[in-house]
């Protein structure tokens, strides 16, 4: 009897270090490349559709004859639906399962799309392409992030910036297709061919692989669960709302959120800058399409680089953005000269850079909440960083209404980049030469240890693979997917 719980004793012993030494020497990934897969298709589906549909701004206008304004909110509604319903999808996820959240949110982008092929009035464009499409946006993109970061460790990074680097690539390949379906097939046909191309979305959420649920009651007692407290503190948790009276998290979300008031206006407005300075046409659409270029090298060479360890993640975002910040207020300078070639060169070094530092934003999420509560602070994350996005172009739009250029549009546009790095170092131990360990999430019932705790309800495919870790018999499987959670 004694030999054979020392027997059973030691092969759990030998089970967790072989695990361990998997963890610490082995490449990480697996399955999680089939997800870099799934993220690289998803993000160009998302953000490269998004940035392509400026095809269809001049069919509207002509078909409706309405106002710009009043077409350019289509793509408005679109962009603010799916970052203020970000933590819908975060919720879902931590309450259900991300595979059929990702799936669900795959259809509702292209079925808005479909819709909006039989449009007839503006208001059917808002309510199909803004918010049917947005809202599926919204439960797609953080699900599939988290997903991939949750099968990464040492290589998480990378994965990112591979899986990311299709929006760059995805806004080269999208804008003459878009057109040439335009031209083909008018708006209508066009917009039906896209809602089915959104639709492989759906696969890519098949792709997530649905972790086993804790064996942690999911539900609380009939009588405990129908109560309003009850259900308040079950959406509390599931939206990680906690994290809003943290502040780390809020000075991390503050700084990402002056990085988007700077970060997207060169977007909007490095074209019709370059053709105000006497650039062409055709130089002008050349600057934006090599800008483009090096934006995807800047993700894979910055998550490559990342992930070797010379520097924390944190120093290098703002080393990243800091660059990004010094070129956009370059850009208008450069053009002051009149030389087309040095105004190039600054623009392929702001891509770099501003490629780069995408690939590390995410990343550092996780060192100040800690992964278990990841998916809930992406999408926190992303509602709150969205009022610096709406807030950029308009501001530089003024600006440049009120000194007749974009000069001062494009420096104030700058300055935001590197104020957010100012707050960035604000942070706890942001000037230690190594990262903290990654906090660990406390409810108000933690002190009981209740098992059935409505600490015990979330079911994340984080914080279940962190419960699985801890059940006393685990599988190999399971306790890697443990301990690359806690890591």
């Amino acid at each position: 009897m004694c030999n054979s719980r020392e027997s059973s004793t030691e092969a759990m012993t030998k089970s967790k270090a072989e695990t361990k030494s998997v963890e610490a020497d082995g490449p990480d990934g697996g399955w999680g490349w089939v997800l870099v897969g799934a993220l690289f298709v998803s993000s160009s589906l998302v953000f490269g559709l998004m940035r392509s549909l400026g095809i269809f701004f001049v069919e509207f206008v002509q078909y409706f004859e309405e106002s710009a304004q009043a077409i350019s909110w289509i793509t408005s509604i679109g962009v603010a639906t799916q970052q203020f319903f970000s933590p819908l999808g975060a919720a879902l996820c931590n309450a259900y399962d991300a595979r059929a959240v990702v799936m669900t949110g795959g259809c509702l982008a292209g079925l808005g799309l479909i819709l909006a092929s039989q449009a007839t009035c503006l208001a059917h464009l808002y309510l199909t392409m803004g918010v049917i499409s947005g809202l599926g946006w919204a439960l797609v993109f953080t699900p599939t992030v988290v997903s991939v970061m949750a099968n990464f460790t040492r290589r998480r990074s990378l994965a990112l910036g591979l899986g990311f680097s299709s929006i760059g690539l995805s806004s080269f390949v999208f804008n003459p297709l878009f057109q040439l379906l335009v031209e083909t097939y008018a708006w209508r046909g066009a917009l039906l061919i896209l809602g089915g191309l959104s639709l492989n979305i759906v696969p890519c959420g098949a792709l997530l692989r649905p972790q086993r649920r804790s064996k942690v009651p999911e539900k609380v007692d009939s009588d405990s669960g129908s109560s309003c407290a009850a259900i308040l503190r079950r959406v509390y948790s599931y939206l990680e709302l906690s994290l809003l009276f943290e502040r780390p998290f809020l000075t991390y979300t503050g700084a990402i959120t002056l990085f988007n008031a700077g970060y997207f206006v060169p977007y909007f407005h490095l074209v019709a800058h370059s053709r105000n300075v006497g650039f062409s046409e055709y130089q002008a659409a050349f600057i934006m399409s090599a800008t483009g270029a090096t934006d995807i090298l800047g993700r894979v060479v910055s998550g490559w680089f990342s992930d070797l360890g010379h520097l924390r993640l944190v120093h290098l975002l703002t080393l990243w953005t800091s660059l990004t910040g010094v070129f956009i207020i370059l850009l208008p300078l450069s053009s002051m000269s009149g030389s087309y070639p040095i105004m190039l060169v600054i623009s392929l070094l702001y891509g770099f850079c501003a490629g780069a530092l995408t690939s590390v934003v995410f990343p550092v999420v996780p060192q100040i909440v800690g992964l278990e509560r990841m998916m809930g602070a992406l999408g926190l994350l992303q509602l709150i960083e969205s009022s610096g996005g709406l807030l950029g172009a308009p501001l530089s739009g003024f600006l440049k209404d009120v000194t007749g250029d974009y000069i001062v549009s494009f420096i104030v546009a700058g300055g935001f980049l590197i104020l957010g790095c100012l707050v960035m170092m604000t942070l706890p131990h942001y000037f230690s030469c190594t990262d903290p360990p990654p906090p660990q999430k406390h409810s108000p019932d933690s002190k009981n240890s209740d098992p059935h705790s409505e600490s015990g309800l979330l079911n994340s495919p984080l914080s279940i693979m962190d419960k699985e870790n801890h059940s006393e018999t685990p599988s190999h499987s399971e306790t890697s997917l443990g301990e690359t959670a806690q890591t």
